[in-house]
């Protein structure tokens, strides 16, 4: 028991991370980017240490985008409000009416200054697309002429769409379940391949759980717009 316990603790404190994360990003709570730094900080060694170097340098990356998710989703739509705000400004260029849509922008921006739930626009799909595949074509280079990797296909699509999650999530786009679907899926497989079995285990939990934080978070989306 405790040779299992000395082999697999950082495979069972980052799961256990996981749990609580999948539970903050369910309900939708900020707190998931304050998990989103601790976790995949811990991961890089566990990744880098089973052979997964694509995960490990995936996980450098997570770690620096909850830093900016978690400041998109507490002040975005405050720094969009003010955006707008300046731009009314210039174009009314009267003090009168500046002042009467900077108490209105404050308003707004006082009672809601976390961004919304909305639907991914399509007008991004097409440079959505265009950045996965070359990324997942970067990647996979990279994994191939760098490293001994001997899974660097999955490795590098897994890379290349959790860039495009981790990006739609920080938009808070319903859609971004859908990518985390995918991800999970091939990573579930890949940690059962690489003996990382409690880590293969949450993400297969990742999938169930995506599922339904995505039918959640439409109605959520749905409801914003009514």
């Amino acid at each position: 028991m405790t040779d299992f316990l000395s082999t697999h603790w950082l495979d069972i404190v980052t799961t256990i991370l996981g749990l609580i994360y999948l539970v903050l990003e369910y309900r939708a709570s900020i707190a998931l980017w304050v998990v989103g730094i601790v976790m995949p900080a811990m991961d890089i060694y566990l990744y880098w240490s089973h052979g997964l170097y694509g995960d490990a340098g995936m996980a450098v990356y997570y770690t620096l985008a909850a830093i900016y998710g978690y400041a998109v989703w507490k002040f975005g739509a405050k720094w969009k409000a003010m955006i707008k705000r300046k731009g009314s400004d210039k174009i009314e260029g009267t003090s009168a009416v500046s002042s009467d849509k900077t108490e209105g922008a404050n308003a707004v921006s006082s009672s809601s200054d976390e961004l919304p739930i909305t639907f991914f626009p399509r007008r991004l799909i097409l440079r959505t697309l265009g950045f996965f595949f070359l990324a997942w074509a970067a990647t996979y280079y990279v994994l191939v002429a760098y490293t001994n990797s001997t899974v660097p296909l999955l490795d590098a699509f897994t890379n290349a769409l959790s860039f495009v999650g981790l990006w739609a999530l920080a938009r808070k786009y319903v859609e971004q379940w859908l990518f985390w679907i995918a991800v999970d899926v091939v990573c579930c497989y890949l940690y059962v391949v690489k003996g990382i079995p409690f880590k293969a285990g949450l993400y297969g939990l990742y999938v169930v759980i995506a599922v339904m934080g995505y039918w959640k978070w439409k109605g959520l989306a749905r409801k914003a717009q009514v």
